[in-house]
């Protein structure tokens, strides 16, 4: 039997939306205050949503508990309270865009999660702005 489970994250960072190879009037207008050459700080809230199946002995799918310390390890440490240009290896040459930062914390947490059929992040930028990510 195959059901989806969830788990929520938080983490706060800085970025900057800029691309070299336009000059910085256009960045400025294309990104506007997300091109502050001084960076700007998101509170990030991450959901993490993976499908597998239920073992028919345990009940369970996933330890919950497994996939909270994966999420902290592998994306909360490694992301909270960084400058994401600056601090992360993944934006040295990658625009860290809401979309961008999606589709790392999905390769990440997909080169760990082996037997999962499916895995899905929303990622909150802010409450009213946010991106899905599975892969496709």
């Amino acid at each position: 039997m195959e059901i989806t489970v969830s788990r929520k994250a938080h983490f706060n960072a800085a970025h900057r939306l800029h691309v070299s190879q336009w000059s910085d009037e256009d960045n400025k207008q294309f990104f506007g205050h997300c091109n502050n050459p001084n960076f700007h700080g998101h509170n990030y809230d991450l959901i993490v949503s993976i499908t597998g199946d239920i073992d028919p002995v345990s009940g369970y799918f996933i330890d919950m508990k497994w996939l909270s310390n994966l999420i902290k390890e592998e994306i909360e440490d490694r992301f909270d309270h960084k400058n994401l240009n600056l601090d992360c290896e993944e934006f040295k040459s990658l625009n860290p865009s809401t979309e961008n930062l999606a589709v790392v914390i999905w390769q990440i947490l997909k080169s760990k999660l082996n037997n999962i059929k499916h895995l899905k992040v929303i990622l909150y930028e802010t409450e009213r702005n946010f991106v899905e990510y599975n892969g496709n």
